[in-house]
Protein backbone atom coordinates (compact mmCIF):
# COMPACT_ATOMS: atom_id res chain seq x y z
CA UNK A 1 0.00 0.00 0.00
CA UNK A 2 1.20 3.50 -0.77
CA UNK A 3 1.39 5.40 2.52
CA UNK A 4 1.35 8.85 0.89
CA UNK A 5 -2.45 9.01 1.08
CA UNK A 6 -4.36 7.16 3.71
CA UNK A 7 -7.58 5.47 2.50
CA UNK A 8 -9.56 7.24 5.22
CA UNK A 9 -8.71 10.55 3.55
CA UNK A 10 -10.08 9.51 0.17
CA UNK A 11 -13.14 7.34 0.72
CA UNK A 12 -16.58 8.42 1.88
CA UNK A 13 -16.34 6.11 4.90
CA UNK A 14 -13.42 5.11 7.05
CA UNK A 15 -12.45 1.46 7.20
CA UNK A 16 -13.52 1.32 10.84
CA UNK A 17 -17.01 2.53 9.89
CA UNK A 18 -17.30 -0.29 7.32
CA UNK A 19 -16.25 -2.73 10.03
CA UNK A 20 -18.92 -1.38 12.37
CA UNK A 21 -21.60 -1.66 9.66
CA UNK A 22 -20.56 -5.27 9.06
CA UNK A 23 -20.79 -6.01 12.78
CA UNK A 24 -24.21 -4.34 12.95
CA UNK A 25 -25.42 -6.64 10.16
CA UNK A 26 -24.20 -9.72 12.03
CA UNK A 27 -25.87 -8.53 15.23
CA UNK A 28 -29.20 -7.88 13.48
CA UNK A 29 -29.08 -11.30 11.83
CA UNK A 30 -28.38 -13.09 15.10
CA UNK A 31 -31.20 -11.26 16.88
CA UNK A 32 -33.52 -12.02 13.97
CA UNK A 33 -33.00 -15.74 14.34
CA UNK A 34 -30.31 -16.48 11.76
CA UNK A 35 -28.15 -19.49 12.56
CA UNK A 36 -25.35 -18.04 10.42
CA UNK A 37 -24.67 -14.85 8.46
CA UNK A 38 -22.11 -13.27 6.16
CA UNK A 39 -21.88 -9.75 4.80
CA UNK A 40 -19.83 -7.64 2.43
CA UNK A 41 -19.65 -3.84 2.80
CA UNK A 42 -17.87 -1.76 0.16
CA UNK A 43 -17.14 1.84 -0.74
CA UNK A 44 -15.33 3.23 -3.78
CA UNK A 45 -14.96 5.94 -6.37
CA UNK A 46 -13.69 6.40 -9.89
CA UNK A 47 -12.86 9.05 -12.47
CA UNK A 48 -12.80 8.66 -16.25
CA UNK A 49 -11.82 11.26 -18.84
CA UNK A 50 -12.22 10.67 -22.58
CA UNK A 51 -10.79 12.88 -25.29
CA UNK A 52 -11.69 12.60 -28.97
CA UNK A 53 -9.89 14.54 -31.71
CA UNK A 54 -8.19 16.62 -29.06
CA UNK A 55 -11.42 17.75 -27.44
CA UNK A 56 -12.87 16.58 -24.14
CA UNK A 57 -15.77 14.26 -24.86
CA UNK A 58 -16.71 13.00 -21.40
CA UNK A 59 -15.69 13.53 -17.80
CA UNK A 60 -17.23 11.01 -15.43
CA UNK A 61 -16.89 10.76 -11.69
CA UNK A 62 -18.62 8.17 -9.56
CA UNK A 63 -18.91 7.23 -5.92
CA UNK A 64 -20.41 3.88 -5.09
CA UNK A 65 -21.21 1.97 -1.96
CA UNK A 66 -22.98 -1.28 -1.29
CA UNK A 67 -23.94 -3.78 1.37
CA UNK A 68 -24.90 -7.39 0.75
CA UNK A 69 -26.03 -9.86 3.37
CA UNK A 70 -26.59 -13.61 3.23
CA UNK A 71 -28.32 -15.30 6.13
CA UNK A 72 -28.90 -18.96 6.91
CA UNK A 73 -31.77 -20.35 8.91
CA UNK A 74 -30.59 -23.90 9.30
CA UNK A 75 -29.80 -24.79 5.71
CA UNK A 76 -32.22 -22.33 4.20
CA UNK A 77 -30.50 -19.37 2.56
CA UNK A 78 -31.64 -15.79 1.96
CA UNK A 79 -29.83 -12.90 0.34
CA UNK A 80 -30.51 -9.15 0.11
CA UNK A 81 -28.54 -6.00 -0.67
CA UNK A 82 -28.74 -2.22 -0.42
CA UNK A 83 -26.76 0.91 -1.20
CA UNK A 84 -28.17 2.70 1.85
CA UNK A 85 -25.99 2.56 4.96
CA UNK A 86 -28.52 4.12 7.35
CA UNK A 87 -29.35 2.05 10.45
CA UNK A 88 -32.95 1.56 9.28
CA UNK A 89 -31.86 0.38 5.83
CA UNK A 90 -29.38 -2.06 7.36
CA UNK A 91 -32.10 -3.48 9.62
CA UNK A 92 -34.58 -3.71 6.73
CA UNK A 93 -32.05 -5.47 4.48
CA UNK A 94 -31.31 -8.12 7.11
CA UNK A 95 -35.03 -8.58 7.71
CA UNK A 96 -35.60 -9.05 3.96
CA UNK A 97 -32.86 -11.67 3.78
CA UNK A 98 -34.33 -13.55 6.75
CA UNK A 99 -37.79 -13.49 5.15
CA UNK A 100 -36.39 -14.91 1.92
CA UNK A 101 -34.55 -17.65 3.82
CA UNK A 102 -37.66 -18.76 5.67
CA UNK A 103 -39.52 -19.18 2.36
CA UNK A 104 -36.69 -21.05 0.64
CA UNK A 105 -36.19 -24.80 0.46
CA UNK A 106 -33.40 -26.26 2.56
CA UNK A 107 -30.15 -27.11 0.76
CA UNK A 108 -27.78 -29.48 2.51
CA UNK A 109 -24.80 -27.86 0.77
CA UNK A 110 -25.64 -24.32 1.90
CA UNK A 111 -23.68 -22.63 4.65
CA UNK A 112 -20.57 -20.70 5.55
CA UNK A 113 -17.06 -21.91 4.80
CA UNK A 114 -15.31 -24.40 7.08
CA UNK A 115 -13.95 -22.36 10.05
CA UNK A 116 -10.60 -24.18 9.85
CA UNK A 117 -10.03 -22.81 6.33
CA UNK A 118 -10.59 -19.13 7.10
CA UNK A 119 -7.66 -16.75 6.70
CA UNK A 120 -5.73 -15.94 9.84
CA UNK A 121 -3.04 -13.74 8.29
CA UNK A 122 -3.52 -10.69 6.08
CA UNK A 123 -0.24 -9.84 4.33
CA UNK A 124 0.03 -6.49 2.56
CA UNK A 125 -0.02 -7.46 -1.12
CA UNK A 126 0.44 -3.85 -2.26
CA UNK A 127 -2.95 -3.61 -3.93
CA UNK A 128 -3.72 0.03 -3.18
CA UNK A 129 -2.02 2.96 -4.88
CA UNK A 130 -4.09 6.15 -4.86
CA UNK A 131 -3.64 8.27 -7.96
CA UNK A 132 -3.82 12.00 -7.29
CA UNK A 133 -4.90 12.95 -10.80
CA UNK A 134 -6.63 16.30 -11.26
CA UNK A 135 -9.09 16.34 -14.15
CA UNK A 136 -6.91 18.84 -16.02
CA UNK A 137 -3.93 16.48 -15.86
CA UNK A 138 -6.07 13.52 -16.92
CA UNK A 139 -7.20 15.51 -19.96
CA UNK A 140 -3.58 16.30 -20.85
CA UNK A 141 -2.62 12.61 -20.59
CA UNK A 142 -5.53 11.57 -22.80
CA UNK A 143 -4.67 14.28 -25.34
CA UNK A 144 -1.02 13.19 -25.38
CA UNK A 145 -2.11 9.59 -25.90
CA UNK A 146 -4.34 10.44 -28.85
CA UNK A 147 -1.83 12.87 -30.36
CA UNK A 148 0.82 10.14 -30.36
CA UNK A 149 -1.59 7.88 -32.20
CA UNK A 150 -2.36 10.51 -34.87
CA UNK A 151 1.38 11.13 -35.30
CA UNK A 152 2.05 7.54 -36.33
CA UNK A 153 0.82 7.87 -39.89
CA UNK A 154 -1.16 10.35 -42.00
CA UNK A 155 -3.56 7.50 -42.83
CA UNK A 156 -4.91 7.67 -39.29
CA UNK A 157 -7.92 9.82 -40.03
CA UNK A 158 -10.17 9.53 -37.02
CA UNK A 159 -10.34 8.54 -33.38
CA UNK A 160 -12.75 6.67 -31.17
CA UNK A 161 -11.12 8.39 -28.24
CA UNK A 162 -8.37 8.12 -25.67
CA UNK A 163 -9.34 7.56 -22.02
CA UNK A 164 -7.62 7.84 -18.67
CA UNK A 165 -9.35 6.14 -15.75
CA UNK A 166 -8.67 5.73 -12.07
CA UNK A 167 -10.55 3.57 -9.61
CA UNK A 168 -10.18 3.03 -5.87
CA UNK A 169 -12.29 0.92 -3.52
CA UNK A 170 -12.28 -0.75 -0.12
CA UNK A 171 -14.37 -3.49 1.43
CA UNK A 172 -14.98 -5.49 4.58
CA UNK A 173 -16.16 -9.10 4.56
CA UNK A 174 -17.38 -10.58 7.84
CA UNK A 175 -19.25 -13.66 8.97
CA UNK A 176 -20.74 -15.11 12.13
CA UNK A 177 -17.80 -17.48 12.57
CA UNK A 178 -15.79 -14.53 13.88
CA UNK A 179 -14.04 -13.67 10.64
CA UNK A 180 -13.66 -10.04 9.61
CA UNK A 181 -11.21 -8.84 6.98
CA UNK A 182 -10.84 -6.38 4.17
CA UNK A 183 -8.54 -3.95 2.43
CA UNK A 184 -8.40 -1.11 -0.10
CA UNK A 185 -7.41 -1.66 -3.72
CA UNK A 186 -6.91 0.37 -6.88
CA UNK A 187 -7.11 -0.18 -10.62
CA UNK A 188 -6.04 2.48 -13.13
CA UNK A 189 -5.90 2.46 -16.93
CA UNK A 190 -5.03 4.33 -20.13
CA UNK A 191 -6.65 3.31 -23.42
CA UNK A 192 -6.88 4.48 -27.02
CA UNK A 193 -8.80 3.37 -30.14
CA UNK A 194 -8.00 4.78 -33.58
CA UNK A 195 -9.35 4.55 -37.13
CA UNK A 196 -7.10 4.37 -40.18
CA UNK A 197 -8.27 4.71 -43.76
CA UNK A 198 -6.71 4.45 -47.21
CA UNK A 199 -8.57 4.31 -50.50
CA UNK A 200 -11.51 1.96 -49.89
CA UNK A 201 -10.10 0.40 -46.72
CA UNK A 202 -10.99 1.54 -43.21
CA UNK A 203 -9.74 -0.23 -40.10
CA UNK A 204 -9.93 0.23 -36.35
CA UNK A 205 -7.68 -1.06 -33.60
CA UNK A 206 -6.83 -0.16 -30.03
CA UNK A 207 -4.41 -0.58 -27.15
CA UNK A 208 -4.64 -0.17 -23.40
CA UNK A 209 -2.65 -0.55 -20.21
CA UNK A 210 -3.98 -1.36 -16.73
CA UNK A 211 -2.25 -1.54 -13.33
CA UNK A 212 -2.77 -1.18 -9.59
CA UNK A 213 -0.08 1.50 -9.48
CA UNK A 214 -0.29 4.34 -12.01
CA UNK A 215 3.51 4.37 -12.21
CA UNK A 216 3.35 0.86 -13.69
CA UNK A 217 1.13 1.95 -16.58
CA UNK A 218 2.61 2.25 -20.04
CA UNK A 219 3.25 5.90 -20.87
CA UNK A 220 0.27 7.59 -22.48
CA UNK A 221 2.23 8.31 -25.67
CA UNK A 222 3.31 4.67 -25.92
CA UNK A 223 -0.31 3.48 -25.60
CA UNK A 224 -1.34 5.90 -28.35
CA UNK A 225 1.53 4.92 -30.62
CA UNK A 226 0.65 1.24 -30.35
CA UNK A 227 -3.03 1.94 -31.05
CA UNK A 228 -2.09 3.95 -34.13
CA UNK A 229 0.44 1.43 -35.37
CA UNK A 230 -1.99 -1.44 -35.00
CA UNK A 231 -4.74 0.45 -36.84
CA UNK A 232 -2.51 1.28 -39.81
CA UNK A 233 -1.17 -2.27 -39.89
CA UNK A 234 -4.63 -3.60 -40.64
CA UNK A 235 -5.18 -1.48 -43.75
CA UNK A 236 -5.59 -3.49 -46.93
CA UNK A 237 -6.89 -6.55 -45.08
CA UNK A 238 -7.87 -9.43 -47.36
CA UNK A 239 -10.06 -12.46 -47.23
CA UNK A 240 -8.38 -15.83 -47.49
CA UNK A 241 -9.49 -19.21 -48.78
CA UNK A 242 -10.72 -21.83 -46.33
CA UNK A 243 -7.80 -23.83 -44.99
CA UNK A 244 -6.49 -25.82 -42.03
CA UNK A 245 -3.34 -24.26 -40.61
CA UNK A 246 -1.62 -23.42 -37.32
CA UNK A 247 -3.03 -20.42 -35.44
CA UNK A 248 -1.06 -18.07 -33.23
CA UNK A 249 -3.16 -16.24 -30.63
CA UNK A 250 -1.54 -12.90 -29.82
CA UNK A 251 -0.83 -12.41 -26.09
CA UNK A 252 -3.66 -9.93 -25.36
CA UNK A 253 -6.28 -12.46 -26.47
CA UNK A 254 -4.45 -15.72 -25.72
CA UNK A 255 -5.55 -15.48 -22.09
CA UNK A 256 -9.13 -16.10 -23.28
CA UNK A 257 -8.13 -19.72 -23.94
CA UNK A 258 -7.07 -20.04 -20.30
CA UNK A 259 -10.41 -18.46 -19.38
CA UNK A 260 -12.32 -21.21 -21.21
CA UNK A 261 -10.32 -23.82 -19.30
CA UNK A 262 -11.06 -22.09 -15.98
CA UNK A 263 -14.76 -21.97 -16.77
CA UNK A 264 -14.79 -25.68 -17.58
CA UNK A 265 -13.05 -26.72 -14.32
CA UNK A 266 -14.96 -24.34 -12.04
CA UNK A 267 -17.43 -25.65 -9.49
CA UNK A 268 -20.69 -24.47 -11.02
CA UNK A 269 -19.95 -26.05 -14.40
CA UNK A 270 -18.75 -29.26 -12.81
CA UNK A 271 -21.61 -29.99 -10.43
CA UNK A 272 -24.16 -29.04 -13.08
CA UNK A 273 -22.31 -31.31 -15.51
CA UNK A 274 -22.22 -28.49 -18.05
CA UNK A 275 -18.52 -28.80 -18.82
CA UNK A 276 -16.40 -30.50 -21.47
CA UNK A 277 -13.81 -31.24 -18.76
CA UNK A 278 -15.76 -33.34 -16.27
CA UNK A 279 -13.61 -35.58 -14.04
CA UNK A 280 -10.43 -34.10 -15.50
CA UNK A 281 -8.22 -34.29 -12.38
CA UNK A 282 -5.16 -36.34 -13.27
CA UNK A 283 -5.90 -36.23 -16.99
CA UNK A 284 -3.72 -34.84 -19.78
CA UNK A 285 -5.68 -31.81 -20.98
CA UNK A 286 -2.88 -29.52 -22.18
CA UNK A 287 0.22 -30.30 -24.19
CA UNK A 288 3.08 -31.78 -22.15
CA UNK A 289 5.31 -29.06 -20.77
CA UNK A 290 2.46 -26.62 -20.10
CA UNK A 291 2.30 -25.46 -16.49
CA UNK A 292 -0.41 -23.25 -15.01
CA UNK A 293 0.10 -21.96 -11.50
CA UNK A 294 -2.24 -19.97 -9.28
CA UNK A 295 -0.37 -17.27 -7.39
CA UNK A 296 -2.83 -15.26 -5.26
CA UNK A 297 -0.16 -13.43 -3.29
CA UNK A 298 1.71 -11.68 -6.09
CA UNK A 299 2.51 -8.09 -5.09
CA UNK A 300 0.41 -5.62 -7.12
CA UNK A 301 -1.33 -8.54 -8.84
CA UNK A 302 -4.64 -7.74 -10.52
CA UNK A 303 -5.99 -11.06 -9.21
CA UNK A 304 -4.27 -11.03 -5.81
CA UNK A 305 -5.96 -11.37 -2.43
CA UNK A 306 -5.23 -12.97 0.96
CA UNK A 307 -8.70 -14.58 1.07
CA UNK A 308 -11.60 -15.32 -1.24
CA UNK A 309 -15.20 -14.07 -1.13
CA UNK A 310 -15.96 -16.41 1.80
CA UNK A 311 -12.92 -15.50 3.89
CA UNK A 312 -11.09 -18.73 2.96
CA UNK A 313 -7.32 -18.28 2.92
CA UNK A 314 -5.79 -18.31 -0.55
CA UNK A 315 -2.65 -20.27 -1.34
CA UNK A 316 -0.31 -21.02 -4.20
CA UNK A 317 -1.40 -24.02 -6.25
CA UNK A 318 -0.21 -25.87 -9.31
CA UNK A 319 -3.35 -26.14 -11.45
CA UNK A 320 -1.71 -27.86 -14.41
CA UNK A 321 1.59 -29.76 -14.32
CA UNK A 322 3.10 -30.91 -17.60
CA UNK A 323 -0.33 -30.64 -19.18
CA UNK A 324 -2.06 -32.70 -16.47
CA UNK A 325 -4.88 -31.10 -14.47
CA UNK A 326 -4.11 -31.02 -10.73
CA UNK A 327 -6.94 -28.89 -9.34
CA UNK A 328 -10.34 -27.30 -9.84
CA UNK A 329 -11.67 -23.86 -8.87
CA UNK A 330 -14.19 -24.31 -6.06
CA UNK A 331 -16.07 -22.31 -3.48
CA UNK A 332 -17.61 -23.98 -0.43
CA UNK A 333 -21.01 -24.63 -2.03
CA UNK A 334 -19.73 -26.21 -5.23
CA UNK A 335 -17.14 -28.19 -3.28
CA UNK A 336 -19.86 -29.72 -1.10
CA UNK A 337 -21.93 -30.53 -4.17
CA UNK A 338 -18.94 -32.43 -5.54
CA UNK A 339 -17.92 -34.03 -2.25
CA UNK A 340 -14.68 -32.05 -2.24
CA UNK A 341 -13.10 -29.19 -0.26
CA UNK A 342 -13.13 -25.53 -1.30
CA UNK A 343 -9.99 -24.37 -3.08
CA UNK A 344 -10.37 -20.76 -1.95
CA UNK A 345 -11.88 -19.67 -5.25
CA UNK A 346 -15.27 -18.33 -4.21
CA UNK A 347 -15.52 -15.36 -6.53
CA UNK A 348 -13.20 -16.77 -9.20
CA UNK A 349 -9.58 -17.55 -9.90
CA UNK A 350 -6.64 -15.56 -8.63
CA UNK A 351 -3.49 -14.81 -10.64
CA UNK A 352 -2.99 -17.66 -13.10
CA UNK A 353 0.43 -17.83 -14.69
CA UNK A 354 1.01 -20.08 -17.71
CA UNK A 355 4.54 -21.29 -18.28
CA UNK A 356 6.10 -23.78 -20.67
CA UNK A 357 9.72 -23.29 -19.83
CA UNK A 358 11.84 -20.49 -21.24
CA UNK A 359 9.14 -19.34 -23.66
CA UNK A 360 9.78 -18.13 -27.19
CA UNK A 361 9.99 -14.59 -28.45
CA UNK A 362 7.19 -13.44 -30.71
CA UNK A 363 9.50 -13.66 -33.74
CA UNK A 364 10.46 -17.22 -32.77
CA UNK A 365 6.77 -18.16 -32.51
CA UNK A 366 6.18 -16.86 -36.03
CA UNK A 367 9.13 -18.86 -37.34
CA UNK A 368 7.96 -21.97 -35.53
CA UNK A 369 4.48 -21.58 -37.05
CA UNK A 370 5.93 -21.08 -40.51
CA UNK A 371 2.63 -20.75 -42.34
CA UNK A 372 -0.70 -19.90 -40.74
CA UNK A 373 -2.79 -17.16 -39.17
CA UNK A 374 -1.81 -14.72 -36.44
CA UNK A 375 -5.04 -13.77 -34.65
CA UNK A 376 -5.08 -10.32 -33.06
CA UNK A 377 -8.82 -9.85 -32.57
CA UNK A 378 -11.69 -12.20 -31.72
CA UNK A 379 -15.34 -11.46 -32.48
CA UNK A 380 -18.52 -13.04 -31.17
CA UNK A 381 -19.04 -15.63 -28.45
CA UNK A 382 -19.16 -18.95 -30.24
CA UNK A 383 -17.79 -21.19 -27.49
CA UNK A 384 -19.81 -24.09 -26.09
CA UNK A 385 -18.69 -24.88 -22.54
CA UNK A 386 -20.57 -28.20 -22.57
CA UNK A 387 -19.09 -29.68 -25.74
CA UNK A 388 -15.93 -27.61 -26.13
CA UNK A 389 -16.92 -26.53 -29.64
CA UNK A 390 -15.11 -23.33 -30.58
CA UNK A 391 -16.06 -21.05 -33.48
CA UNK A 392 -15.31 -17.33 -33.46
CA UNK A 393 -14.96 -14.53 -35.95
CA UNK A 394 -11.42 -13.24 -36.12
CA UNK A 395 -9.01 -10.79 -37.72
CA UNK A 396 -5.25 -10.74 -37.87
CA UNK A 397 -2.45 -11.51 -40.31
CA UNK A 398 -1.44 -14.20 -42.77
CA UNK A 399 2.01 -15.59 -41.99
CA UNK A 400 4.23 -17.40 -44.46
CA UNK A 401 7.84 -18.55 -44.11
CA UNK A 402 7.70 -17.30 -40.53
CA UNK A 403 6.97 -13.71 -41.51
CA UNK A 404 3.82 -11.58 -41.47
CA UNK A 405 2.72 -11.07 -45.09
CA UNK A 406 -0.58 -9.16 -45.00
CA UNK A 407 -3.61 -8.46 -42.79
CA UNK A 408 -6.69 -10.70 -43.04
CA UNK A 409 -10.32 -10.13 -42.04
CA UNK A 410 -13.76 -11.75 -42.21
CA UNK A 411 -12.47 -15.15 -41.19
CA UNK A 412 -13.79 -17.69 -38.71
CA UNK A 413 -11.49 -19.91 -36.68
CA UNK A 414 -13.00 -23.19 -35.56
CA UNK A 415 -12.07 -26.26 -33.59
CA UNK A 416 -12.80 -27.95 -30.28
CA UNK A 417 -11.13 -27.00 -27.03
CA UNK A 418 -10.57 -30.70 -26.35
CA UNK A 419 -8.15 -30.59 -29.29
CA UNK A 420 -6.99 -26.99 -29.01
CA UNK A 421 -5.65 -27.13 -25.44
CA UNK A 422 -3.46 -30.21 -26.03
CA UNK A 423 -2.58 -28.64 -29.38
CA UNK A 424 -0.74 -25.70 -27.78
CA UNK A 425 2.69 -26.36 -29.21
CA UNK A 426 4.45 -23.25 -27.91
CA UNK A 427 3.95 -20.27 -25.61
CA UNK A 428 5.61 -16.89 -25.89
CA UNK A 429 7.48 -14.84 -23.33
CA UNK A 430 5.60 -11.70 -24.48
CA UNK A 431 3.34 -11.67 -21.43
CA UNK A 432 1.01 -8.67 -21.07
CA UNK A 433 -0.65 -8.41 -17.67
CA UNK A 434 -4.16 -7.01 -17.96
CA UNK A 435 -6.09 -9.22 -15.57
CA UNK A 436 -5.96 -12.38 -13.49
CA UNK A 437 -4.76 -14.64 -16.33
CA UNK A 438 -1.19 -14.17 -17.47
CA UNK A 439 0.31 -15.77 -20.55
CA UNK A 440 2.21 -14.85 -23.68
CA UNK A 441 1.11 -15.59 -27.22
CA UNK A 442 -0.04 -19.20 -27.72
CA UNK A 443 0.55 -21.29 -30.83
CA UNK A 444 -2.00 -23.99 -31.63
CA UNK A 445 -0.78 -26.60 -34.08
CA UNK A 446 -3.91 -26.76 -36.25
CA UNK A 447 -7.33 -25.14 -36.62
CA UNK A 448 -9.88 -24.78 -39.39
CA UNK A 449 -10.03 -21.32 -40.94
CA UNK A 450 -13.21 -20.47 -42.82
CA UNK A 451 -12.46 -17.72 -45.32
CA UNK A 452 -14.36 -15.87 -47.99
Amino acid sequence: MNDNALPSQRFSYSFSVLQQIAQDVLNHARKGGASACETDVSDGFGQNVTVRRGQVETIEYNRDKGLSVTVYVGQKRGHASTSDFSPQAISDTVTAALSIARHTAADDCAGLADPDLLAREFPDLELYFPWDLPVEQAIELAQACEAAAFAVDKRITNSEGASVSLGESQFVYANSLGFMGGYPSSRHSISCAMIASHEDSMQRDYWYSVARDASDLEHAAAVGKKAGTRSVGRLGARKIATCEVPVLFEAPIASSLIGHFVGAVSGGSLYRKSSFLLDSIGKQIFAPGIQIRERPHLKKGLGSGPFDNEGVATRDRNIVENGVVQGYFLGSYSARKLGLVTTGNAGGNHNLVLDNGAGLTFAELLRKMGKGVLVTELLGHGVNNVTGDYSRGAAGYWVEDGEIRYPVEEITIAGNLKDMLPGISAAGNDVIVRGSKQCGSLLIDRMMIAGG
